[in-house]
């Protein structure tokens, strides 16, 4: 085998990995994406659900514990 048959071989090896490689980054945006979203909603639904708790209503404390 000559040089620039080595070469080619070489290249044709790096492109194929350079597609998978931008395959793989691809999906992982994809996911990142859709992970991004979920944090989102899973921070919006926290959000609701410390407003909604029992004398947490942010009137100063309406609600006092017992003390005896």
């Amino acid at each position: 085998m000559n040089e620039i048959e080595d070469l080619q071989i070489r290249i044709s090896f790096q492109e194929d990995s350079l597609q998978e490689l931008n395959l793989t980054v691809a999906r992982q945006q994809n996911e990142l994406a859709i992970l991004r979203k979920e944090l989102a909603r899973l921070m919006d639904r926290l959000l609701e659900l410390e407003r909604n708790q029992p004398g947490e209503s942010g009137d100063g404390g309406a609600e006092l514990p017992p003390h005896y």
